[in-house]
């Protein structure tokens, strides 16, 4: 009995150890997936502070990706995080589009392979300054629809779209709790900016849509950004540039404090210069959150790449975040990229006592703070904070010395050793330089097509109305043309046209020649265009262009939104006034070359193209120029400098590069853009096709190649060494 009872305390005790090591085991890596509380986000049991950067995939090419990650990886970022862009995904209802630049999952399992992982932001709505919000415009031709809110046709799509892509990522295996790099998702964008106008119905749309993402059991968390009021078990987050002061935190105490867009520039319109935001104020406001209790950082953008073809929303240029610390082209814009790479590497040294310490939050004078994080086990780490914008300030903190430059925060290791400072930069600045390869400067070498100007006789349809642009349009062009008869029998001395739009751009012709341009601006949203005209006697031919440069990307009630001419008069001598907005008017949808795809190699014989001899066919507008070129050397990036032209678009081999308007100023007098992207993978080594459409008159000999690099150190004397 003895020997019996000792073999089964053996058994017994056998037994407890290895229900010991194998909770032990699942206290390492608890359940897979992710999970949080009011600290951090918790992955595979662990708690983290994570670095993310936004690399949006269709602002790139699938050739650059590999770098821009790689990149991104060694600037101390985690995560990746990227929209999903339905109206690329389904440009036609139930038609699907994963190639090319549009192909998600490539991208991430690119993502995967470098060891990051993905915050997934599948909106379906979201803003971005991309075109129309990301939402398809065929969402507005359903019957009934009304955007984001208590909205049936509006709900159904926008589920359907949402389950395309959460069974998509979870047949590759791509949820953290599938083992994959997905470890955020987003349901929604921004949608405290407009619900209000959607009253009650407003808050019940929140509510559905966060019971609809949670309800695809994706296995991980999904978030609201800008959303106070986001239900349970769905994370509100901060965007913003000063989260740090402005986030009152999240809505419940059991979630974690996120900012899903620190801005690391801002986006940039026609007309206006670059937003510069210096390495100095990021590190700052980012090093404020994380000793505010912050544990997730997204730098909106880290890459903002090229907005290719039509894909901008109203009025913004086609480079986007150009001042992200990869630019446009995926080079390294110092010293932010290396700033920030300081910062998460002395952050990272103290992540331990800042997820599992306790926070003590300290004066150290009228505008001077300490916040600490300790604990026994993990350690100490300080954040000593000046928000003086003016002085130094010498600062005492545990009877060691210190003194913090301006508006800056010193990070003490162990709470004694300063190994980060936001506001000293040992980065190099380093400076881009454009250099020309070749100048299409001479004549023989470009053709020309010049658009045909219609006429109200030639036009199929037909309306006693000035009809709303894009209800023809269906957003396939930029361009409706409005033409009208007009029988002048009167005399009329003097004689001015007056038109009002609530389109972008105007042209106006009479007679076949060009009496006047206007345009309006991202603040002047109203074209009021008065231009003199000639008149003949009898029976005149008024043709106006009206021009889109993209559709907006947020604001409530998208759906009802109208563009296009609204009013149209003729007066005499400013005194007498002919209505015209009543008249019977045709209409004629976009450009004819755009109809016959002109900038495909397969169509260029569709129509007859003149040589530009000697430069004549120059500065006139609706012309499209075509002409052919070889690849520059080497691999570094390439772009098309557009000075001497006006407005219009570029193809490169076919691929639209983007929209260009050179000839919109900033009010220092300088074109917003004048170098466009032509990435590599657009260019085989000779024989490239470029082909420009030129709206309003420009002279294509002053067009150059250029490739781009930077100058100066990439390199720095880290503050941790």
């Amino acid at each position: 009995m003895v020997v019996l009872g000792r073999a089964l305390s053996c058994w017994i005790l056998l037994a407890m150890v290895l229900v010991l090591s194998a909770a032990d085991v699942g206290g390492a890596t608890a359940e897979k997936g992710v999970t949080y509380d009011g600290r951090s986000l918790i992955i595979d049991g662990q708690r983290k502070l994570l670095f993310s950067g936004s690399i949006h995939y269709p602002r790139s090419t699938p050739e650059m990706w590999p770098s821009l990650i790689k990149k991104t990886k060694e600037g101390g970022i985690d995560v990746i995080d990227t929209y999903v862009f339905w109206n690329l995904h389904e440009p036609k209802l139930g038609q699907y589009d994963f190639s090319g630049r549009n192909d998600l999952v490539k991208f991430i399992k690119e993502i995967r392979s470098q060891g990051l992982y993905v915050c997934l932001r599948i909106g379906p709505f979201i803003e971005a300054e991309w075109n129309y919000g990301g939402l398809p415009f065929w969402l507005r031709d359903v019957p009934g629809m009304v955007y984001r809110t208590e909205n049936e046709p509006f709900k159904f799509h926008m589920r359907k779209f949402t389950s395309k892509i959460v069974n998509l990522m979870k047949s590759e295996g791509f949820y953290a709790s599938q083992g994959g790099p997905i470890i955020l998702s987003q349901i929604e964008n921004e949608y405290g900016n407009v619900q209000a106008a959607f009253r009650e119905k407003g808050a019940s749309y929140v509510k559905w849509a966060a019971k609809m993402a949670v309800g695809l059991q994706t296995g991980v968390p999904w978030i609201m950004c800008k959303q106070p009021d986001a239900p349970d078990p769905v994370i509100n987050t901060c965007n913003g540039m000063r989260c740090g002061e402005t986030f009152p935190g999240p809505n419940s105490p059991n979630k974690p404090k996120m900012w899903t867009e620190d801005w690391t520039s801002f986006f940039q319109v026609y007309g206006a210069p670059p937003y510069i935001r210096s390495a100095e104020d990021i590190a700052f406001h980012a090093a404020l959150f994380v000793a505010k209790n912050g544990s997730y950082i997204n730098y909106y953008m880290y890459h903002g790449g090229t907005n290719f073809g039509r894909t901008s929303s109203s009025y913004f240029i086609t480079g986007y975040y150009d001042q992200a610390p990869l630019d446009e082209y995926g080079l390294l814009r110092q010293p932010k990229y290396g700033h920030l790479k300081e910062l998460h590497a002395a952050i990272r040294s103290t992540a331990s006592p800042l997820l599992h310490g306790k926070q003590t939050i300290l004066s150290l004078g009228p505008m001077q703070q300490a916040y600490v994080f300790e604990d026994a086990r993990s350690g100490c780490v300080a954040f000593l904070v000046n928000n003086d914008a003016r002085k130094v300030i010498p600062i005492q903190f545990r009877n060691n010395a210190f003194s913090l430059r301006p508006k800056s925060i010193g990070i003490l290791q162990n709470c004694k050793t300063l190994i980060y400072e936001t506001a000293k930069v040992n980065v190099p600045k380093n400076m881009r330089v454009t250099t020309p390869v070749h100048t299409f400067n001479v004549p023989d070498k470009w053709e020309v097509f010049r658009e045909t100007i219609p006429t109200f006789s030639g036009t199929s349809l037909k309306a006693n109305d000035l009809l709303e642009h894009t209800k023809l349009t269906k957003d396939k062009t930029d361009y409706l043309w409005y033409t009208l008869r007009f029988k002048s029998n009167a005399p009329c001395k003097k004689p001015s046209l007056f038109i009002e739009s609530s389109g972008h751009v105007v042209h106006v012709f009479v007679n076949n020649a060009r009496a006047g341009s206007g345009h309006g601006s991202r603040d002047i949203r109203a074209v009021k265009l008065q231009v003199p005209v000639s008149l003949i006697n009898g029976q005149n031919n008024i043709s106006i262009l009206s021009g889109m440069v993209g559709l907006p990307d947020s604001g409530a009630y998208m759906e009802s939104k109208s563009y296009g001419l609204t009013k149209a008069q003729i007066s005499c001598e400013g005194k007498k006034t002919i209505d015209l907005s009543r008249s019977q008017w045709g209409y004629s949808v976009g450009l004819l070359g755009e109809k016959v795809r002109l900038h495909k190699w397969r169509n260029l014989k569709r129509v007859k193209w003149s040589t530009n001899n000697a430069g004549l066919v120059k500065n006139h507008p609706l012309a499209w120029y075509k002409t052919m070129f070889d690849e520059p050397s080497g691999d570094g990036p390439v772009g098309l400098n557009m000075e001497s032209m006006g407005k219009g678009e570029m193809w490169v081999n076919g691929e639209s590069i983007g929209r260009y308007w050179v000839s919109f100023l900033t009010p220092t007098g300088h074109p917003s853009q004048s170098i466009y992207h032509i990435p590599r993978a657009f260019l085989k080594p000779s024989g490239n096709l470029l082909v420009v459409l030129e709206e309003e008159g420009g002279d294509p000999l002053g067009i150059s190649l250029n490739t781009i690099s930077v100058v100066g150190s990439n390199q720095s004397q880290s503050q941790l060494s």
